[in-house]
């Protein structure tokens, strides 16, 4: 047994009173009268043997009632196998209010059973102890102490919110604040479900700071969720069917039946199938979308799934153009069979500049630009676009029969891609198309057939540097590359190896190749903006500069529920938008400078970290302790508060020695009353 406050035994002398008033007070002889002297002797030797019983038995009710009161003062315990500290605390609780914890554990979703385990410890604690509330909201108010009172309002308004952290932030939080704590005692809680992706075990920990794990667990992992979507190609043409792939995961370890997908797009809702997934396993399926008008697009892709459903919807926003434009980049005049090509595309436009007259502000205006036969390629053109690609732009580079070879080293080096040899005026064939990358995927009925394929007369062998991470979608028959794709950014290169003049090629009069190769790189690349945007990872979105001719441009984003001015900077035609944690609710955003003029559309979903339930169990937690952290298990039935009260402060036994001295002074009234001389 140990005491809080063992200075207060000190006071253990003062029963030394109780006795002094027995040897002082009970010993006073009073006359007694009576009228028979023959009873004298008896009644004296009874009365006095049963005065001494008496008064023995009241100084013992006197002693006991204040060596226990003294104990009570004394705050007695017995240490539960961690060492109790004394003194004020300074507790800092972490609730893990993810979507994960909307899982049920036995009728409860596991949030209120965290909610419960956090008022316990509060309550668990005394009144002058101060007490840290953090969520996975970081808010600025969960950085300081708070009284009891306060935490307990706090516990009780934690409800669920989309940010996802691990647990190695959540400690450096709890750290930040009980390190400038007065109070020496510091002690933290973590409770949570310790899912698996977010519980890390690199944690930078206080050796001053005991950590608790409280682990909660739902009853199953079962969740279905759609994970991401994307369309087959960035730019949607109207009036056509274009695919959207959409991916589902079955995170539970049984066959997830009779999923139904449906697609909610222009007002409708219609279902697009159902989906049977293996146990713990993805299937890609696709949707197909007919877009009949210009504009922007909302659309919702959908399944049902109990009761984890923050998952099941997945929004995806997209701008559909009246044309696809593409910039033909010309040493004089433009090509006229480029011309013609683009010409017989419904909602394509072409434009002819020569390099000397560029406009590069207008450059991310257009889906594609070709470099057709330019003799040399300044370092101002480089750089521009560089700058194009890496924004999402695609570029197709056709070199000149006539090229400097040292301008388009430099500048093929400037975007990663290979380089081209000294001009061979050797007669080559292709031999072999790439039909499963997408400019060529889905061109040919019969991919086996014989194509005519086209041939030059001469051209510029290609280097084979692997890494510059070469993708040959044309190549000789000796293997060498006709036409490569290079990835830089979010852009996509095409670099053919020879001159499009019909003198070094007939590529141009092979319309097998030649009309798709032009059709599909202006749709093609991972460019565009994205279809959808991750609550908490994608912090920065972008969109195309609308400046105003007066007044100071302030670009705002308006959601259902929300609207706010998001931090902003321009460069290079496009303005950057950081959303820094504001959005905080999955749907659609709306872009503006003025209310009524919408610029852009964005599509914001949940994280999908929290939708593998799959987490540690309590053997594998006790197994993974690092020194300093201890691991608290409680059934859903215990009685939590006593469990923490005992590992805080041991069995506390103060309220027993206060019962037992008020006992023992009952029974000194007792005594005295009914028990007389």
């Amino acid at each position: 047994m140990e005491f809080v406050y063992p200075t207060f035994l000190w006071s253990l002398l003062a029963l030394a009173i109780p006795i002094i008033i027995h040897l002082f007070h009970f010993r006073r002889f009073k006359k007694v009268y009576f009228t028979n002297v023959r009873f004298l002797k008896e009644v004296k030797e009874e009365t006095s043997a049963r005065s001494r019983l008496r008064n023995l038995l009241v100084l013992l009710m006197r002693l006991l009632a204040l060596t226990f009161l003294i104990l009570a003062f004394a705050q007695p315990f017995l240490p539960q196998g961690v060492k109790v500290k004394k003194g004020n605390k300074a507790v800092s609780i972490y609730i893990d209010n993810s979507f994960s914890m909307n899982a049920l554990s036995q009728e409860v979703p596991l949030l209120e059973l965290a909610k419960r385990r956090a008022l316990d410890i509060v309550n668990a604690y005394g009144v002058e102890d101060q007490f840290q509330i953090i969520t996975n909201e970081f808010q600025g108010k969960s950085q300081r102490l708070l009284s009891k009172e306060d935490a307990l309002s706090d516990i009780e308004q934690i409800a669920p919110h989309p940010a996802v952290r691990n647990l190695g932030q959540v400690l450096d939080r709890q750290t930040q604040v009980l390190r400038d704590a007065e109070e020496q005692n510091r002690v933290a809680y973590m409770i949570s479900d310790f899912q698996r992706n977010i519980t890390d075990w690199d944690l930078n920990q206080d050796s001053l700071i005991d950590i608790n794990l409280v682990p909660l667990q739902s009853v199953e992992e079962r969740n279905v969720s759609i994970d991401s979507a994307w369309f087959e190609a960035p730019v949607q043409m109207l009036n056509q069917t274009n695919p959207l792939l959409v991916n589902v995961t079955n995170r539970s370890a049984e066959v997830a039946e009779n999923i139904r997908l449906s697609l909610d797009h222009e007002g409708q809702k219609k279902p697009v199938g159902v989906l049977s997934i293996p146990a713990n396993s993805s299937r890609v399926d696709t949707v197909n979308i007919t877009i009949l008008r210009t504009g922007f697009h909302k659309a919702v892709l959908q399944i049902t799934d109990y009761p984890i459903n923050f998952d099941d919807r997945y929004f995806v926003s997209f701008g559909v153009a009246e044309q696809v434009e593409v910039l033909s980049i010309n040493e004089s005049t433009g090509n006229r069979f480029i011309d013609a090509v683009y010409g017989s595309l419904p909602n394509f436009k072409v434009d002819n500049q020569r390099k000397q007259e560029l406009d590069y502000g207008r450059l991310n205006n257009y889906q594609l630009l070709i470099l057709n036969e330019l003799n040399t390629i300044s370092s101002g053109l480089a750089f521009e676009v560089q700058q194009y690609v890496e924004n999402g732009g695609n570029l197709l580079i056709f070199p000149s029969a006539e090229a400097d070879l040292t301008s388009y080293q430099a500048f093929l080096k400037t975007l990663g891609t290979n380089t081209l040899g000294t001009l061979s005026p050797t007669l080559r064939t292709v031999g072999a198309v790439n039909t499963d990358e997408f400019i060529f995927n889905d061109v040919f009925e019969n991919r086996q057939q014989n194509l005519k394929l086209p041939t030059t007369q001469q051209n510029f062998p290609i280097s084979r540097l692997g890494s510059r991470g070469e993708e040959a979608l044309l190549s000789y028959r000796d293997g060498s590359t006709f036409l490569g794709k290079y990835s830089l950014g979010k852009g996509q290169i095409y670099l053919c190896s020879a001159p499009l003049d019909p003198n070094s090629s007939d590529l141009v009069r092979n319309a097998e190749i030649f009309v798709p190769m032009l059709y599909k790189t202006a749709i093609a690349g991972e460019g565009g903006e994205p279809i959808a945007y991750t609550i908490g990872k994608d912090e920065v979105i972008t969109s195309e500069h609308f400046p105003v001719e007066t007044g100071e441009t302030i670009y705002r984003l308006r959601g259902t529920q929300e609207e706010f001015i998001p931090e902003q900077r321009t460069a290079a035609g496009l303005v950057y938008l950081g959303v820094n944690e504001q959005v905080e609710q999955a749907g659609y955003y709306d872009l503006y400078l003025e209310p009524e003029e919408i610029l852009d559309v964005f599509a914001f979903n949940f994280d999908r970290q929290e939708s593998d339930l799959r987490h540690y169990s309590e053997a594998e937690l006790e197994s993974l302790l690092i020194p300093g952290m201890q691991l608290i298990k409680a059934s859903l039935n215990a009685d939590f508060g006593t469990i923490i009260g005992e590992r805080s402060q041991g069995v506390v036994l103060w309220r027993w020695c206060l019962i037992l001295a008020l006992v023992f002074l009952l029974a000194e009234v007792l005594l005295l009353r009914f028990w007389s001389k």
